[in-house]
């Protein structure tokens, strides 16, 4: 594996544009755009202040930067380096801002979430949608960028709004069966709607197009509830995680339960590899950390850390939440990586870390997952086994957060205040 040099960045703002090509980057208040194969700087922009989030368009030719204390957005063009936009909130604020699909629309939350406003960079025509909800994820684009499905609180009641993202009218309006709805994400064909309620009731519900009740789910009662729901990429599945640590997955035809993934502290299954990360001396190139489709004998790996393979049945570490602490932890298997088989819907692997688990994330291209934790390595886990990276760098670049190139290799690694490229150099085929 080969690494980058390291450059700096600021917020954990760094992103591919989403052709591959470009990779952009936010220090303070200057927005940088690299090549992404030679990391040559392309453009250097200056901002009005510092910058709180940064996003590109979905045709790599713009980039949004917004800054929230000072209630503006700052877009720049790419191929028109003397092109800008500016647009000033005002009194009003600033608390959200983002793209609409066709990359021409941008779409600026107020404060106090009083209302939503979208501007046209072709037209400069403005629209404003009152009264969206302040929830974990109030608003979903299908994917296909025709429809927009916004949560809306009014008279203490949830509602959904569906509009039609060409000229932004209202395709929709209807009343949901939550007490508290705390989010919304359309399907992957853009045929169903899933809404959400508050962890503090169990309820998810399917929504057509039009605004009919598919289905109701509700797994148990007078407990704390949802937790996060995800799509399959096929839309045939829908998986819920719940705050009783266990995954359930409901099918897209009659939308029953048809597994449930559960997470015991002990593992008896024969079957499930667990892996165990020991931190102790190895010498570079050690035979144990061979893994098919990664280069190994680089002088950069990590001779501190190791994953040894341990025979079931295992006990994995459980660490209970203080009740008696203000805002305990209720994550108690934090240093946990769960890998399930989903064509089988069994178990295949668990990962125990030594630190707590940052971020992880998968290769786009196959099945191989990146994971940090907060120190100077990296994890990569695929089902030939599982591999420890020290990251190279003075002073120890402690990984953050990480994501993959849209189109796999180089995996980009976040510090915070530095970012490098992890380069794998492998030919590695879809799977």
């Amino acid at each position: 594996m080969n690494f980058s040099e390291v450059f700096k960045q600021s917020n954990q703002l760094c992103k591919v544009s989403p052709d591959g090509i470009y990779l952009a980057t936010c220090v303070q208040y200057r927005l940088v755009v690299r090549d992404v194969n030679t990391l040559q700087i392309l453009q250097l922009y200056t901002c009005l202040d510092q910058i709180s989030h940064m996003e590109w368009s979905s045709d790599s030719q713009f980039i949004l930067c917004a800054m929230y204390k000072r209630g503006l957005v700052q877009v720049w063009s790419i191929d028109q380096p003397d092109w800008h936009c500016k647009i000033d909130e005002g009194s009003i604020g600033l608390v959200a801002s983002r793209w609409s699909p066709d990359g021409r629309h941008i779409l600026n939350t107020t404060e106090f979430h009083l209302r939503i406003t979208v501007w046209s960079l072709c037209t400069k025509a403005v629209s404003y949608i009152k009264n969206p909800k302040a929830c974990f994820k109030g608003i979903d684009f299908s994917r296909d960028g025709c429809y927009m499905a916004l949560a809306e609180r009014r008279d203490c009641k949830d509602y959904v709004c569906v509009f039609v993202c060409d000229d932004w009218h209202l395709l929709r309006h209807f009343e949901t069966e939550t007490q508290d709805l705390a989010g919304l994400q359309w399907s992957p064909n853009g045929c169903v709607l899933a809404v959400w309620d508050s962890c503090l009731e169990y309820k998810v519900l399917l929504y057509s197009l039009d605004g009919r009740l598919l289905s109701t789910y509700s797994a148990y009662e007078w407990l704390l509830g949802v937790k996060c729901v995800a799509w399959s990429p096929s839309s045939q599945f829908l998986a819920i995680g719940s705050f009783d640590e266990k995954v359930r997955v409901l099918n897209h035809i009659t939308w029953k339960k048809i597994a449930q993934f559960e997470h015991p502290a002990t593992i008896n299954n024969s079957k499930v590899v667990v892996y165990r990360e020991v931190e102790k001396k190895s010498a570079p190139g050690n035979e144990e950390l061979s893994l098919d489709n990664i280069t190994l004998g680089s002088p950069v790996l990590s001779s501190h850390s190791k994953y040894e393979i341990h025979p079931t049945p295992v006990q994995l570490p459980v660490v209970r939440p203080d009740p008696d602490r203000a805002n305990p932890k209720i994550d108690n298997m934090a240093s946990v990586i769960w890998v399930w088989d989903v064509q089988k819907m069994s178990l295949e692997a668990v990962l125990e870390q030594t630190s707590p688990v940052r971020c992880f994330q998968w290769d786009p291209r196959c099945s191989r997952l990146a994971i940090c934790t907060g120190n100077t390595k990296v994890y990569l886990w695929t089902p030939a086994g599982c591999l420890s990276v020290q990251v190279p760098g003075d002073g120890g670049f402690q990984v953050q957060s990480l994501t993959w190139h849209c189109h796999g290799d180089p995996l980009i690694l976040l510090g915070k205040e530095e970012l490098c490229l992890c380069y794998t150099n492998t030919d590695t085929e879809d799977k």
